[in-house]
């Protein structure tokens, strides 16, 4: 690993622009001009600039563009080891920052990630050593890595389970000790089960707390290697002088409970990525490229270009976006738009990558590939979204930053206070130890670990999934709901709503021949008619897909044909006594299909679809209501379907006809005039608003990148979750809070008291104990809480 240089070094920077021995002058002009900036030359043949002096890289760039040139730069994604607070962050930014070359840097706590903007040709050795001088590791160096955190994921799971086994005891041993019995093993056992936890599985506090000495700050490493320390160390003396009070208890179950909070906490943070791949695997891998002869090859979607022609099949997916030069089809867009109708695109229509065309060929020329795409703009803003977010609980870190230096202070004030008051040295070491274990954070690491898992327990058991604790912490504050339509507040299929036959027609063969020219389809409208009309029913001769339009075939004799508004003009029939029905059926936000007899040139029937409500949606409204929520929706779908839909489960508050990009930017503008907003969703158009709005939910039944975009899953898709939610995630919060307030006020409550003398160790591990018991029995209580209000 090489050495950092020092910041006097001479420093070489690539400069773009430059063409001739004058542009080179200027360069170096403005260069020499620089404060601390000793000599500069200027290499034209490598278009390199040679720097000398102590001057800062921003203020070289910045000299370089004010003289009309740049800085040839890259980016770079490299992976951090060993960060635990918000502290750690700063520290491995200032490091990389310090690196000569950096022109920027952004730690991302949640992913374990740092962002960075160098310039070219910069040594990534460089990085890694700035990142391990400041006591951290690098895990890759923007390489893909997935083995490695699979294998830290176990690792971390058996540990906490070893943890958990030897801290058994101990738990035991402090339910009794709350009820008045004595359950705790002998004192050698203590010892031997203490022992691993405080040295083998805790070292990572010693390493951590360590390195925030180091730095001259205090975090929650610190604190719990001081206290647990302090405790089993306590505990070995008097075990080896034969006491029977012992405190190994103390050190055993903060250490396994902060081990389980680091668990839940990296679950969190390896979840973060998935909503990102999951977009992105909408791709496809591979596109028919037409050649200069128009012939079709296959060739990989990454190799694709700007004004390439291309061309899609029925069934497949588009691998660019583009705009369509020939063909019509029928595209699903409901994966990027929400929209549940196909969405019918002929010649000068723009398609989209990662929609599927249903039933027809199209011939369209790329207009954006690769990370230019809708698909990847969004994915872009769920990444932005997600690496915004401020981490979570830095409460306990901020505190420590101030008790830890002030336990230290306090302690050893107490014991220099009880050797010149002729206390004796064994009296002064004894109280300044009691103000060591009353300190030990034990209740301080129960408090949030042990509500979240009350909390998150029983809203699993109602059907609810919480990914972390920030979610806790945003549902406190929700005034407004935002629901996606279909798919969440709606079944997600269309249904056939009505059926009206033209005079002449019975219902029953305007179905059945309908039925007749749908069968064997996959299209949506194809599945409504079907189920409406039961198994059995043979496909029509003769049938032909109609691209964009509708399908076409002979039942009984007849050519029929079913399909758009667009296919009832072609056909030369007008709506006629149907006009009225399609008209309201219209207003009311339904899908329109008509069965023609174009040989007679009118209407057998009308076909209206719509896309029903969940059981349970209006229920869910009328209860954010009573608590006080707005509720409103924002869809993709057409805004007669969505202001339908609203109607009827009384929310009025609608944005309709939203695209990814839009919904975002709506949540955005609700947060931004003071709202704090939920989001509930299904698909990957609701990605983007799950990941920016304040709190996001998604419904069980939905896609992996909505789940993965969420902070709630909620297993079933039942509106009435989302009420529910916002009550357990608040019940959560509270108890959250009450445990804190009574963590930090038993500390502070209790070190005065151990300073004075007025609590021996003994006392001080009792009344330790007794804060720990309360802090759990506190959580427990959420285990009785109900979906139901």
């Amino acid at each position: 690993m090489p050495d950092l240089p020092a910041p006097s070094d001479r420093l070489t920077l690539p400069i773009t622009g430059m063409s001739c021995a004058a542009c080179a002058g200027r360069v170096e002009r403005a260069l020499r001009k620089v404060p601390g900036v000793s000599g500069a030359s200027i290499n034209l043949a490598s278009n390199q600039a040679s720097v000398e002096g102590s001057a800062a890289l921003p203020a070289l760039a910045e000299a370089v563009s004010h003289a009309g040139y740049g800085l040839a730069e890259e980016k770079r994604d490299i992976g951090i080891g060993g960060m635990t607070c918000a502290s750690c962050q700063g520290r491995v930014e200032r490091a990389l920052k310090r690196v000569p070359g950096v022109l920027a840097a952004s730690v991302n706590l949640a992913t374990e990630r740092a962002h960075l903007r160098v310039l070219s040709g910069l040594d990534p050795a460089l990085l890694a050593a700035a990142v391990e001088k400041a006591g951290y590791s690098v895990t890759d160096l923007g390489e893909e890595a997935e083995a490695a955190p699979d294998r830290g994921h176990r690792r971390q799971r058996l540990e906490l389970f070893i943890a958990f086994l030897l801290a058994a005891p101990f738990l035991l041993g402090m339910v009794g000790m709350a009820i008045g019995q004595h359950w705790m093993p002998p004192g050698w056992a203590q010892a031997l089960l203490a022992a691993p936890l405080q040295f083998w599985l805790g070292a990572r506090f010693y390493r951590a707390g360590w390195r925030a000495l180091r730095a001259g700050t205090g975090n929650m490493d610190l604190l719990v290697a001081i206290g647990t320390s302090a405790a089993f160390g306590l505990s070995l003396v008097l075990l080896l002088r034969g006491d029977p009070h012992l405190y190994f208890e103390a050190s055993a179950v903060v250490i396994a409970f902060v081990l389980l909070g680091r668990f839940l906490e990296a679950r969190a943070k390896r979840a973060t990525g998935a909503a990102i791949a999951a977009l992105l695997a909408l791709r496809p891998r591979t596109a028919r490229r037409l050649d200069a002869e128009g012939r079709e090859q296959e060739v990989p979607a990454a190799a694709l270009r700007i004004g390439d022609r291309l061309v899609v099949r029925p069934g497949e997916r588009i691998p660019a976006d583009g705009v369509v030069e020939d063909g019509a089809s029928g595209v699903d867009e409901s994966a990027l738009t929400g929209e549940s109708r196909a969405v019918e695109k002929h010649p000068g229509d723009t398609v989209a990558t990662g929609t599927v065309a249903l039933d027809g060929r199209l011939l369209f020329r790329a207009t954006a590939v690769g990370g230019e795409t809708r698909l990847a703009q969004v994915a872009a803003l769920v990444q932005a979204a997600q690496a915004s977010r401020a981490p979570v609980q830095k409460l306990v870190d901020r505190v420590s930053a101030v008790f830890v230096p002030a336990v230290l202070a306090v302690a050893a004030v107490a014991f220099l206070g009880w050797l010149l008051a002729g206390g004796g040295v064994e009296a002064a070491i004894l109280h300044a130890v009691a103000v060591l274990v009353i300190a030990c954070p034990c209740a301080l690491g129960l408090a949030t670990p042990a509500a979240i898992m009350a909390g998150t327990g029983a809203a699993a058991r109602a059907g609810i999934l919480i990914r972390d604790a920030a979610a806790i912490e945003r549902a406190g504050h929700i005034t407004l709901v935002a629901f996606d339509k279909t798919g969440t507040l709606t079944e997600g299929r269309p249904h056939l709503v009505a059926l009206h036959p033209a005079p002449g027609t019975t219902r029953e063969e305007a179905l059945h021949a309908a039925a007749r020219l749908q069968a064997g389809s996959e299209h949506p409208l194809a599945r409504a008619v079907l189920d409406e009309a039961g198994a059995g029913v043979a496909a029509a001769e003769r049938f032909r897909a109609l691209p964009g339009r509708g399908v076409e075939g002979v039942v009984a004799g007849r050519r029929l044909l079913l399909g758009s508004q667009r296919l009832l003009g072609e056909s030369g029939a007008a709506p006629g006594p149907l006009e009225e029905p399609a008209r309201d059926a219209a207003a009311q936000g339904h899908t329109l299909s008509w069965l023609i007899d174009p040989a007679a040139q009118r209407p057998l029937a009308l076909l209206a679809f719509a896309d029903t409500p969940r059981a349970g949606a209006a229920e869910a409204v009328r209860a954010l209501r009573a608590q006080g929520v707005r509720a409103a929706l924002l869809s993709g779908d057409a805004p007669a379907a969505a202001e339908a839909t609203g109607r009827a489960l009384g929310i009025a508050e609608i944005a309709a006809g939203v695209l990814p990009e839009g919904k975002a930017a709506q949540v955005a503008s609700w947060q931004q005039g003071g709202a704090r907003v939920a989001m509930v969703g299904d698909g990957v158009n609701d990605a983007a608003a799950l990941a920016t709005a304040d709190l996001g939910i998604a419904m069980g039944s939905g896609t992996d990148a909505a789940i993965a975009a969420a902070h709630v899953t909620l297993l079933r898709p039942d509106p009435t979750l989302v009420p529910a939610t916002l009550r357990i995630t608040r019940a959560t919060l509270a108890k959250i809070r009450q445990n804190l307030a009574w963590a930090f006020g038993f500390n502070t409550l209790g070190i005065p008291l151990a300073a004075f003398g007025l609590l021996s160790p003994a006392l001080a591990g009792a009344a330790m104990a007794f804060s720990s018991v309360a802090v759990l029995s506190n959580a427990l209580l959420l285990s009785r809480w109900k979906e139901r209000a």
